[in-house]
């Protein structure tokens, strides 16, 4: 337990606060449990390392592990708690919860007899709570944490305080917030460099070795996170990033069931579950035609990396209307439903319909939709039913 908080405190001092993730003010603290997923490098550990220095004075009450830790490959979770509890621990943050067998087991009971403490849990967004051996789901206050949106990333880079936008704001008023916008920064410069490298806050670190760090994380989810959440093989994991690397070399990719399961040596429905797997893991985007009922191992319509700078990783040479098309979804899938529409490129909650394209994209393919819009990239202002492409990384 000393190692331990040793360590805990020596993360805590080295934690900065300046820069706060849009999550950071929308949890519910107070709720007796809490479960944070997200995809790895997205910046949940710091999150809550950030949450702990700002708000507790008697840092005696709380403790910070991560459950990859040594520590718990002879000491239970179970039993660790009830040893700080006795010391007087109040307030547990629990980092890599996925990496811990029969987690969800020992969450619900250690939630069920510790009713004094309250415990926020970071893990893999492949986490399937209500799915898991115990369901916490009417237990915990889940939330998701998506990569950084654009305004976060000049916020971080640049220490600004750019606001968030609601989707209606950006609809309705784009030309209007789009003068505020510019007054402040360049934003067409701004949305360049997001693309390339602004999904993840260690970006800030300005590493030369920014794309193999992260390729680094795409191998430690397929070969550590995705097996500490599903029962699978070496096998599986090896067809996983074959078959992300297929996705990475001709998205958007329509998939092509048979030829796919043939590259792959696997059936349609272990296809299926390959897909549903990088989904999970947060590595991919599925997008499914509008009305197409999405429950179950589905064949999706299109498929997408989740992120422009995942694709600028994985692709020496990524097409740059598939970056935009990636970009929108991305952003827009954090809050808002996604379908594939018969017209255009994406519909937006049931409701609005979305062409992409550059600065010259005109309306032929959405003429006499309703409520239909252009997302334009290389334009610092819009007019009409074209907004500049960058505005929709305003949104959290």
């Amino acid at each position: 337990m000393e190692t331990l908080r040793k360590k805990y405190i020596r993360l805590l001092n080295a934690t900065d606060t300046t820069f706060k993730r849009y999550l950071f003010n929308e949890l519910d603290w107070n709720s007796r449990l809490v479960i944070l997923k997200g995809q790895r490098g997205v910046g949940k550990s710091t999150l809550i390392l950030q949450h702990i220095k700002e708000s507790f004075t008697n840092y005696g009450e709380t403790l910070y592990v991560t459950l990859d830790d040594i520590y718990f490959a002879k000491n239970s979770l179970s039993t660790f708690v009830e040893e700080f509890t006795q010391l007087g621990g109040r307030y547990l943050f629990i980092d890599e919860v996925h990496r811990y067998k029969n987690w969800s087991v020992e969450l619900k009971n250690i939630y069920d007899f510790y009713p004094e403490l309250k415990i926020v849990a970071t893990g893999s967004s492949a986490l399937e709570i209500n799915k898991a051996k115990a369901d916490l789901s009417r237990r915990a206050s889940v939330y998701h944490l998506h990569e950084l949106s654009v305004r976060e990333y000049h916020n971080l880079m640049f220490g600004t305080t750019l606001p968030v936008l609601s989707l209606t704001d950006v609809l309705e008023k784009h030309e209007q917030v789009a003068m505020e916008i510019n007054r402040q920064i360049k934003p067409v410069k701004v949305f360049r460099e997001y693309m390339e490298q602004g999904a993840y806050p260690f970006v800030r670190e300005k590493d030369a070795l920014f794309y193999a760090k992260l390729k680094d994380v795409v191998n430690i989810i397929i070969e550590n996170d995705l097996p500490a959440v599903e029962n699978i093989s070496y096998e599986t994991t090896y067809k996983l990033k074959k078959l992300l690397m297929i996705i990475t070399d001709s998205v958007p990719f329509t998939i092509n069931v048979a030829e796919l399961s043939r590259k792959l040596n696997t059936s349609r429905d272990m296809l299926l579950r390959y897909i549903y797997l990088l989904s999970a893991a947060g590595l991919i985007n599925t997008l499914s035609r509008h009305g197409k009922s999405t429950s179950g191992l589905r064949k999706p319509d299109k498929i997408y990396l989740n992120n422009t700078t995942l694709m600028h990783s994985l692709n020496e040479n990524p097409n740059l209307g598939t970056l935009r098309e990636t970009f929108f979804l991305n952003q827009l899938a954090a809050q808002h439903t996604i379908t594939y529409p018969k017209q255009g490129d994406f519909l937006v909650d049931n409701k609005y319909l979305f062409e992409i394209g550059g600065k010259n994209k005109t309306n032929e393919q959405i003429k006499d939709a309703e409520n239909a819009f252009i997302a334009a990239d290389d334009i610092e202002y819009g007019f009409g039913n074209k907004i500049p492409l960058w505005l929709f990384g305003f949104l959290y």
